[in-house]
């Protein structure tokens, strides 16, 4: 990090920084924004992640949340148009019995296409680490959607300014369990 030491009087309040010595402020380069790699990169990712899921057999490609670490699940939505099941490798952390993810499409501004599968059908199947479950999906609100950003941003610091790259705000998803159908 590069930084200036600058002579300031008292009475100048130009500046929030804090005071070094009598009449001298440490002046502090602003943060640069977060990169991201280029699109092709994050999408050649998703596609190789999924593909070493798929070719170990589950062995490897999830992880379990840990209070200072998200996790990672793979969602099977059913296909708003097509009807056909679509996967999605995701982030997630755990809030009581609830799996809470982002609908972030690797902070690009379109919503991903799991997020709008599951606004028309709500019900779908996670694999986690510790075997599948079945949940319903709905977009946390108001204060609980507040409260589950923070816990994310908790574990994750870089989330708000990776957020500031959409134009729309992220949705805060709510995997809820649903019980198995009686037989």
């Amino acid at each position: 990090m590069n930084a200036v030491l600058e002579d300031h009087s008292p009475a100048d309040t130009g500046t929030d920084s804090p005071v070094v010595g009598d009449d001298a402020v440490l002046l502090r380069e602003p943060k640069r924004p977060p990169r991201l790699p280029p699109r092709w990169f994050i999408r050649a990712f998703w596609v190789m992640h999924r593909a070493v899921y798929a070719g170990t057999g589950g062995r490897f490609g999830l992880r379990g949340a840990t209070p200072d670490r998200w996790g990672m699940f793979r969602i099977r939505t059913i296909g708003r148009r097509t009807g056909a099941e679509r996967t999605a490798i995701l982030g997630y952390f755990e809030d009581g019995p609830d799996i809470v993810t982002l609908a972030m499409n690797g902070w690009a501004d379109p919503e991903p296409a799991w997020w709008l599968n599951l606004q028309a059908n709500p019900d779908a199947t996670i694999d986690l680490a510790s075997g599948p479950r079945s949940v319903r999906g709905r977009a946390a609100e108001g204060a609980e959607r507040a409260r589950l950003w923070a816990m994310w941003v908790g574990i994750d610091e870089g989330t708000d300014a990776y957020a500031t790259k959409r134009s729309r705000e992220t949705a805060v998803v709510i995997l809820e369990p649903r019980p198995e159908p009686e037989t």
